[in-house]
């Protein structure tokens, strides 16, 4: 009876572990994601006026970082209720930025 207690935990521990994995290698795509985005959208930054420049990069900036919180929760530095929490911050701030016209990266 007792092996078959240790063999679920063992087969529990096996699945947690293999969720994490799995977990991480999906963090890891959406930073890859967010980064070809972000080197997509900064060679168009140069065409721009000083201030629609400015509020742009503030925007990819925002990218590159919610990318580096998917790295972060990758290697296990967060925990996914921490990731979420930035990424609704993220999430804020983008709108807010997303609100002000000039701060478009692509004409309308």
């Amino acid at each position: 009876m007792l092996t078959g207690e240790v063999e679920a935990t063992m087969r529990e521990i096996v699945t947690r572990m293999g969720m994490r994995r799995w977990r991480a290698r999906r963090a890891l795509r959406s930073a890859r994601l967010l980064d070809e985005v972000v080197d997509t959208q900064l060679p168009l930054l140069a065409a721009f006026s000083e201030e629609r420049r400015r509020r742009s990069a503030d925007y990819l900036a925002e990218l590159v970082k919610l990318a580096q919180d998917y790295r972060y929760f990758a290697n296990g530095w967060i925990d996914a209720k921490e990731l979420d929490r930035r990424g609704q911050v993220a999430i804020t701030q983008l709108s807010r930025l997303r609100e002000d016209p000039t701060a478009r990266l692509i004409n309308d």
